[in-house]
């Protein structure tokens, strides 16, 4: 927004003419509620795949499906407990000295003070817990494009439930093919997809 103050380049690349006013910063969060609230993403992606010169690229029957950890936008110190124990004593700056050694924190006791959704979560092994969401998306696999996508709370079971979900919504009426990671080796979540006809293939290297 400062930027555009003095920038005439900003200007045209937003259509402002110049001695068009600047719009005051306030209408980028409203705007960006209103994208949210009326999940123009998801119905733009939707007319986007509806286009004859799109729908040629896609495959109906052999789709992928994987998910990534999206950090939030919340600091550690933030994670106390939900009782309060934890808080700090009062002192002449606004964030007092902890130590968190040895101090045992998860979902069930803890959450953040800033982002109370996002969770405590680690990808695999050796990687540090951070405060984060998940994010999943349906690829076709013919020419790789996302079909569907979604994000949720970081859980154990979040990749491969909002993936069963994504298939339900893409309605297949005949068989498919699944491709996934080792995330996604479980018993439970393979008869899920049989049951939804779909069958799925070996799991993909990680990359």
């Amino acid at each position: 927004m400062e930027r555009m103050e003095f920038d005439l380049l900003f200007h045209w690349l937003v259509g402002l003419g110049v001695d068009d006013a600047v719009w005051d910063h306030s209408t980028f969060s409203k705007n960006r509620d209103r994208l949210l609230e009326g999940e123009i993403a998801a119905k733009f992606l939707n007319a986007l795949l509806a286009q004859p010169q799109v729908k040629r690229l896609l495959s109906s029957d052999h789709f992928s499906v994987d998910g990534t950890l999206i950090e939030a936008w919340a600091s550690i110190k933030g994670f106390r407990r939900k009782d309060g124990g934890d808080n700090d004593e009062e002192g002449p700056r606004r964030n007092a000295e902890r130590s968190f050694h040895k101090e045992k924190r998860s979902n069930k006791t803890h959450a953040s003070t800033t982002d109370p959704e996002a969770r405590l979560y680690k990808k695999g092994d050796g990687q540090p817990a951070k405060l984060s969401y998940m994010g999943h998306a349906l690829m076709e696999n013919r020419n790789g494009l996302a079909v569907l996508g979604g994000v949720s709370q970081a859980t154990a079971t979040a990749e491969r439930e909002i993936a069963l979900a994504m298939i339900d919504r893409r309605g297949c009426a005949k068989r498919i093919t699944l491709g996934a990671d080792k995330a996604y080796d479980v018993t439970q979540f393979v008869h899920e997809l049989r049951a939804r006809s779909v069958t799925r293939i070996s799991p993909l290297m990680d990359i």
